[in-house]
């Protein structure tokens, strides 16, 4: 058995070498014959080089180039100039323009509030600093020296100098620190105040000062860390801003009149009227109700000036012992209907607080606000109801003792 199967092994062996070897002759001669030329592979091949028509580059350069690439140059607006305006401008104010506020109502103090053109009638120029204007000194020395070229009005030095608001020395204006009410200077003035007032420890910071003179309040304020808003209008005492924002003190053009002022409610610890004019008692308590407005509970109003000492000044004041009397009759019932508390009264100084909550108040029949944030861009003139619950600052003590209604 074992050589058969030996035998048929050795005879399909030298068959499959021979098969082999016959494929390879075969393929060889294939190959031999398409390189020859006469078969047809070679001539496919050279009608595909033609038709493609190749071209070999020896320069290529494989660098990124982005010279073609359109680059977009940012948009810079051009900026449009204005000429100056004529120097008779130099005190315009926009908004402002005394011949263009005459013709508007007087009440209620229409006349002195904003009243802007028609674009027709709008400048387009600028307004050109006064002649010799130069830059007002730095802090301190700008509360106490302003550049008479900066503001050249000597009218206040004449109509208020036994009030002491501000003096002309040389090329300067010297500020004293005195003010209608306060002729012994503003520290003296704000040293009485705070027997009154906690304004030492922190708990008043910021103030708001109605029809502001020259701003000496608010400036002798900054150092007692009290910040305050002051504000006038644009009257025959012109100046009385620049004054102020010359001096280095936050104020703005402004009037308590028949819209409501631009700020926002319970945003003043302290507000004071130091002789400011305005008829408080006008229009049931209006002006009254706005001042309420921006004070926050347990906040503090000063009133000093007219009706307060009217015995001592009544016939100076070329009034009426009842005209006087009744007047500040009115404005304690305007301020009890407030829920204001009255804390202070000697000499030409009197000071209310309002009350911390609603409870410790009883109201008679008044105008009460729909919303809490009733103004100032509201038409509404309310008086505001103070919730049970109000946030209050931190005192150094921590018990709260001094919020006590």
């Amino acid at each position: 058995m074992g050589s058969k199967h030996n035998s048929s092994g050795n005879r399909t062996r030298p068959l499959s070498i021979f098969v082999i070897i016959g494929l390879c002759c075969f393929f060889y001669l294939l190959g031999a014959w398409q390189k020859s030329g006469f078969g047809k592979g070679d001539g496919i091949a050279l009608e595909i080089t033609r038709q493609t028509d190749c071209s070999i580059f020896t320069d290529l350069n494989f660098e990124a180039h982005h010279n073609l690439v359109e680059i977009i140059q940012p948009y810079t607006p051009k900026a449009k100039v204005f000429k100056p305006c004529d120097i008779r401008y130099r005190d315009y104010t926009p908004c402002q323009e005394q011949d263009r506020a005459m013709k508007f109502p007087r009440e209620n103090m229409i006349y002195r509030e904003r009243h802007c053109p028609p674009d027709e009638e709008k400048l387009r120029c600028l307004i050109p600093a006064p002649k010799g204007y130069a830059t007002p000194f730095p802090w301190p020395k700008s509360r106490d020296y302003a550049h008479y070229a900066n503001v050249p009005y000597k009218s206040l030095t004449v109509e208020k100098a036994v009030q002491n608001w501000v003096q002309f020395q040389g090329d300067v204006f010297k500020f004293p620190g005195g003010g209608t009410m306060f002729p012994q200077g503003a520290d003296a003035y704000i040293n009485e105040l705070a027997s009154v007032i906690p304004i030492a420890d922190g708990s008043v910071r910021t103030a708001l000062d109605t029809g502001c003179g020259v701003a000496s309040w608010g400036a002798y304020l900054l150092k007692k860390n009290v910040l305050a808003m002051s504000f006038a209008p644009r009257d025959n005492h012109e100046a009385q801003v620049q004054f102020a924002l010359e001096r280095g003190v936050p104020a703005v053009i402004g009037v308590l009149g028949s819209i409501h002022l631009p700020y926002p409610s319970r945003a003043f610890d302290m507000a004071q009227c130091s002789r400011c004019l305005i008829p408080w008692t006008a229009n049931d308590g209006m002006y009254l109700m706005e001042v309420d407005r921006v004070l926050r509970p347990g906040g503090y109003w000063i009133l000093s000036g007219p009706p307060i000492n009217w015995k001592t000044y009544y016939q100076t004041w070329k009034r009426s012992k009842e005209d006087v009397m009744a007047e500040q009759r009115k404005i304690e019932e305007l301020a009890e209907l407030l829920c204001w508390e009255k804390k202070y009264e000697k000499g030409d100084i009197a000071i209310w607080r309002k009350k911390i909550n609603a409870k410790s108040c009883r109201r008679k029949s008044a105008n009460i606000c729909a919303s809490m944030d009733a103004g100032p861009y509201s038409c509404e003139w309310c008086i505001q109801l103070v919730s049970e619950h109000v946030p209050t600052r931190r005192h150094p003590s921590g018990d709260g003792s001094h919020l006590a209604a």
